[in-house]
């Protein structure tokens, strides 16, 4: 298992609430936290005392268009309406979903000053982020979120990594080096690349015609290196098979 870096930030979606031990660790160590409307409910049914201690220390906000809470309000104490009051960052615009609205956020009010790098541009202290709750509940949602990874570091100043409870999405735009270890099973879903080929994998790499393609291949050490000339979305687990 290779542990996580420390990001920047902190993103939790509404999706099933992690359980376990690294996106947990991922929440409870968070510089920045931003939840995605009622992410925050959940989170602050798991763990009250985080909540109240991120909200004291500046480093929690909540983005949304409000419906999810609104759907839970005949069951939401009062106390925590008002522990959401001051941090919770209204949006009606219908255009993006609530973790593009928490990347923005994140990019444009909760840490401007990190990136110095343009939205295009390369790789120079753009903000690292953890996104996590963003698989389970509707498998619409999980689609959509994994493949808002290339867009959003595309148009944003970031690096972002999807965790959920059994390993983590990483996008990705021509070459890459990643970290791996001795069967741990990796997938690549291609999107844009005409030309990809590879090492450290059992089974050669290719410019892969159907996102199943790349599914399901095995690493044979510490290192995996992709050669491809467009963008592709990455599947590590966190445990061997």
């Amino acid at each position: 298992m290779i542990a996580p870096t420390k990001p920047d930030a902190v993103i939790l979606a509404d999706g099933s609430f992690p359980t376990h031990p690294i996106p947990l660790h991922l929440l409870h160590n968070a510089r920045q936290l931003i939840c995605c409307d009622a992410a925050l409910f959940t989170l602050w049914q798991h763990d009250r005392r985080l909540v109240e201690e991120k909200v004291r220390e500046g480093r929690l906000q909540a983005i949304g268009d409000g419906d999810s809470l609104r759907a839970l309000r005949d069951r939401i104490p009062q106390d925590f309406l008002a522990l959401l009051a001051p941090v919770l960052h209204e949006e009606n615009e219908q255009e993006h979903n609530d973790l593009t609205k928490a990347t923005r956020l994140l990019c444009t009010q909760v840490l401007p000053e990190r990136p110095n790098a343009t939205a295009e541009g390369g790789n120079e202290q753009r903000i690292t982020v953890a996104y996590l709750g963003t698989t389970g509940k509707r498998e619409d949602h999980t689609l959509g979120n994994i493949f808002l990874l290339p867009w959003h570091q595309h148009h944003y100043p970031i690096t972002g990594t999807m965790y959920t409870d059994y390993g983590y999405f990483t996008a990705w735009h021509g070459d890459a080096c990643l970290k791996t270890f001795v069967h741990q099973q990796l997938s690549i879903f291609n999107l844009s690349c005409t030309q990809m080929t590879s090492d450290g994998l059992r089974w050669q790499a290719y410019p892969f015609t159907e996102l199943w393609q790349g599914t399901l291949n095995d690493c044979l050490g510490d290192e995996v290196r992709i050669h491809a000339d467009g963008d592709y979305v990455v599947y590590q687990t966190y445990e061997a098979k």
